[in-house]
């Protein structure tokens, strides 16, 4: 399959270079037409996701649910990504569109540093972000929308970032924290209430449990900590020195020590 790799203004964008030479390989996930949402079946949606800053980033967490209409898809599923040595993204919405997005941004980004020999800017990653989004408008239009959360550590800048989006490819930058999802509204109370600048990492994870906590108490598409089956909310640490991921035994220990301080408290 020609890719027209010998054009002279192939450009660093994987995106728009399919988009471009074959736009039929993009991501596809509805029928077309004005019976397209009448036809469509229920789809598998991702719920509460949410980022903050802290002491030495940001942090970037997710529960495991994925519900389709008033009933569980999955359990398991993963909502948190790396998408670079430097960023992250967190996906809320239709399950398969907001996965596809995720793999192709990676391979976006990767195709970028491959031609350019450079990584691309915190912000010019946010900014490829929105213009998939907003390629995506159609489809959201249909019901399969793809709401994210994109954090990075900026090393020019020598500080964590939060970029949150909206349907049409809008994206906007918060300062301290953001969580969006069915249970958004009541996981950013929580954080509303717990958040301080400058938090010690450990801090910082547990303000994140206690929020995704909140979201699976007041909303029905929220996967809580099952102690049964073993599953914990995801939860990214993006530092200066790269991406770590919180040992799921520390996330059991957290979600368990929250379970009993609301037990034991007013």
């Amino acid at each position: 399959m020609d890719f027209g790799l010998n054009s002279p203004d192939l450009g660093s964008s994987f995106f728009d270079m399919v988009r471009r030479q074959e736009v039929s390989l993009l991501p596809r996930f509805a029928p077309e037409g004005p019976e397209a949402k009448a036809a469509m079946p229920p789809v598998p949606t991702g719920t509460t996701i949410l980022a903050l800053r802290y002491q030495e980033g940001v942090l970037i967490a997710g529960d495991r649910q994925a519900t389709e209409g008033y009933q569980v898809a999955f359990r398991r599923i993963e909502k948190v990504y790396a998408t670079d040595d430097h960023s992250a993204i967190a996906i809320a919405g239709a399950a398969g569109p907001s996965i596809e997005m995720v793999r192709l941004f990676q391979t976006e980004l990767a195709h970028y540093e491959k031609l350019e020999g450079m990584v691309l800017s915190l912000e010019g990653k946010a900014n490829k972000l929105a213009q998939m989004i907003r390629a995506n408008l159609p489809l959201a239009m249909q019901g399969l929308v793809v709401v994210p959360i994109f954090v990075g550590y900026d090393l020019k800048r020598d500080e964590g970032r939060i970029y949150k989006y909206d349907v049409a490819g809008g994206r906007y930058e918060e300062t301290d924290y953001y969580a969006t999802g069915s249970g958004g509204k009541d996981a950013r109370s929580s954080l509303k209430k717990l958040y301080r600048a400058g938090m010690a990492e450990m801090e910082a994870v547990r303000l994140a449990l206690e929020g995704l906590y909140d979201a699976a108490d007041e909303d029905t598409g929220t996967g809580g900590a099952d102690f049964v089956r073993k599953i914990f909310p995801t939860v990214k640490l993006v530092t200066r020195t790269g991406i770590r991921d919180i040992p799921e035994d520390r996330v059991a220990a957290e979600c368990e020590a929250i379970v009993t301080a609301r037990k034991t408290g007013p």
